[in-house]
């Protein structure tokens, strides 16, 4: 089974890096990404590729060689539809707000009408892939609704979860650990199209690295994989606090478990707690799957990894007031850093957002600089929460395009993204710059603590 087009219905953040390195890869593959969003499709055609709507390191060169080859961005998803042999589906599939499965279970209602729109464009038979996340057998629902149209096209549903770590993704798609691929391998014709997706990859993916199951396997394990990462933060973050009564280093206790191979030193950094698209989404996911099934106890022993990470944060920010002699109001705390991690612009689920609005709460007044998040983008993450109004919003947060700016007569400054640029700040000018006594909370363990001290800063960090 020969693929020679492929259509991706979202240009987000998995479809538009993953669609550009498949087209990258595979010359003689035409890619289109499609997406109803004019602006977003505008934004990955602009001339100037360091406009592309994503920032990831690399990304803007990869775009550069594809585009106008064999990858395309368009508005036109009918077209793209039907000439595709192979469609993706990566569109957002968020924690639902309403109705049964409030905040946990994943709002599929945009999954559903790929479906119905493939369903009523198609006129040939179709591999379609799930990239989104999505809940264990919701291929059961695309298949259902996929090949009950009445007009002959045979569909085969594959599973293609993604394994990007954003500020990495690039590199993680060039290199991935794994390529994991679920399908009906029982029968002969879903065995072809599971392999049809193998030889897209193989173009640069070791086959030993290509990893096929059922599609249900397929599904589960892209939430188990996020689940058990974020498990590891909430743990050392737990760990972070008592250290902070104890008198122990977390930094210290990390590195020692580290070293343990079973145990291994990746995602044992403490910090003011997770963020991003898929960690929490995930959780609550597999939260809300464990209770459909009665499996309560599962489901409460990965909501507690929710519950640390939203006390982690609500800490954070309650240590600032304490420490600031328990008032904040009136007060200027500068912000640097609003993306949830460094090297992405993605402000999903960032710890910044909560942070603030605990602080907006008591009546802070806020200076945020971030190198990548627009203005725009921070106030809408807080209009968002809908704490308070939009004119408030704007009225206590300031946006700067300078960290110096930002710390220029604060009265605290919070690290809250851990951007290698400000590793290189002049902390000198910056404890010059802000009021006496110069407080420094680093909220990802990114400053030495004795190098602050010394320069005259009250510093605080997590879990010392």
């Amino acid at each position: 089974m020969e693929i020679k087009n492929i259509c991706c219905i979202g240009a987000g953040y998995v479809g538009g890096p993953t669609m550009s390195v498949i087209a990258q890869k595979c010359p003689e593959i035409n890619v289109t990404v499609v997406d109803l969003n004019e602006k977003r499709i505008a934004a990955w055609n602009d001339e100037d590729v360091e406009n592309i709507p994503i920032y990831e390191p690399g990304l803007s060169d990869v775009v550069a060689e594809a585009r106008g080859r064999n990858l395309f961005f368009s508005t036109d998803v009918d077209e793209a539809i039907d000439k595709a042999d192979m469609i993706f589906i990566s569109v957002n599939t968020p924690t639902k707000t309403y109705g049964i499965g409030k905040g946990m279970a994943a709002d599929l209602k945009w999954i559903e009408l790929c479906a119905r729109q493939i369903a009523r464009v198609a006129t040939s038979d179709k591999i379609v892939v799930e990239k989104s996340t999505l809940p264990v057998r919701t291929a059961a629902a695309l298949s259902d609704i996929l090949h009950n149209t009445g007009n002959g096209v045979k569909y085969h549903i594959l599973s293609n979860p993604e394994f990007l770590a954003e500020g990495t993704a690039v590199e993680d798609l060039h290199a991935p650990d794994r390529v994991l691929i679920g399908g009906d391998y029982t029968t002969e014709e879903g065995s072809k199209a599971l392999q049809a997706l193998v030889d897209v990859y193989a173009h640069w993916v070791p086959k030993e690295n290509i990893l096929t199951t059922n599609v249900w396997s397929s599904e589960l394990s892209k939430l188990t994989a996020n689940a058990f990462l974020a498990q590891r933060v909430s743990s050392i973050n737990s760990l972070s606090e008592l250290c902070e009564a104890s008198g122990a280093d977390v930094a210290e206790v990390a590195r020692a478990i580290g070293k343990d191979s079973r145990i291994g030193p990746k995602f044992l950094q403490s910090s003011v707690g997770f963020g991003g698209s898929c960690f929490q989404k995930d959780i609550l996911n597999l939260v809300y799957i464990a209770k459909s099934f009665g499996l309560n106890e599962v489901a409460d022993y990965w909501e507690q990894v929710i519950i640390m990470n939203d006390h982690q944060k609500r800490r954070f920010a309650a240590n600032i007031v304490k420490t600031l002699y328990n008032t904040v109001s009136g007060k200027k705390i500068a912000m640097l850093g609003w993306a949830f991690k460094k090297d992405t612009n993605d402000t999903r689920e960032s710890a910044a957002i909560y942070v603030a609005d605990y602080l907006l709460n008591e009546r802070a007044e806020i200076v945020v600089y971030d190198p990548k998040v627009t203005e725009e983008q921070i106030y809408a993450d807080l209009d968002y929460l809908g704490t308070r109004s939009e004119e408030e919003n704007r009225n206590l947060v300031t946006v700067v395009n300078s960290p110096y700016e930002a710390i220029e007569d604060a009265h605290a400054t919070a690290i809250l993204t851990e951007w290698d640029e400000f590793k290189k700040l002049d902390w000198d000018k910056v404890f010059e710059s802000m009021l006496k006594p110069a407080f420094l909370f680093d909220g990802r363990r990114l400053l030495e603590r004795n190098e602050m001290e010394e320069k005259g800063f009250k510093f605080y960090s997590i879990g010392n």
